[in-house]
């Protein structure tokens, strides 16, 4: 009885630094907001603390930086109404409404929730800009200005394209999928 109550007590606490934000984008994204603190307030762990709660290829592609193969992860032909979310820590990313085939085989998306959900860095090669979750800093994937129908990848309406890996992410179909704070 002690562990499911400790459970509870963890997701509530969780969920406790919630706020307001901007209009979500479709009819199913109503609740998503929600979840989006006011101050994103950062979670730290050490790498055995990350092994423990994230499987081994979450952990290489969230702590290590690694790119999963293209066409062979689980999102990249996701066409379900939902939420993206930080695999690492839950954190709201992307809405499905805004994913579209970039015909790369890596889940893409023309605009994050909320910008504030996610931190960009140049890569040390400064050829890429690298995104990272906000909150607990997980690498997600990669910024690309390319989005702009003329070199095979769709035209989106910034012409930006957040190229993510799969495994960085969580996936819900229904915003009520996700606790109450």
């Amino acid at each position: 009885m002690l562990i499911p109550t400790l459970c509870l007590l963890v997701a509530t606490v969780s969920w406790a630094q919630t706020g307001t934000a901007q209009s979500p984008s479709t009819a199913a994204d109503t609740k998503a907001v929600d979840f989006i603190p006011d101050v994103i307030s950062k979670v730290t762990k050490t790498p055995a603390e990350w092994r423990k709660t994230l499987t081994a290829s979450q952990f290489q592609i969230l702590r290590q930086a690694a790119t999963e193969r293209a066409f062979a992860n689980s999102f990249w032909n996701n066409h379900a109404d939902g939420l993206y979310s930080c695999g690492g820590c839950d954190l709201p990313l992307f809405y499905a409404s805004t994913k579209f085939d970039s015909g790369t085989g890596w889940p893409s998306f023309y605009q994050p929730i909320q910008k504030k959900v996610v931190s960009e860095r140049r890569d040390p090669d400064g050829e890429r800009v690298e995104i990272l979750c906000a909150r607990c800093d997980g690498h997600l994937g990669h910024l690309f200005d390319d989005a702009n129908g003329k070199i095979g990848i769709p035209k989106t309406p910034n012409g930006l394209r957040y190229c993510m890996n799969s495994g960085a992410m969580r996936f819900r179909k229904k915003i009520a999928d996700r606790p109450k704070p």
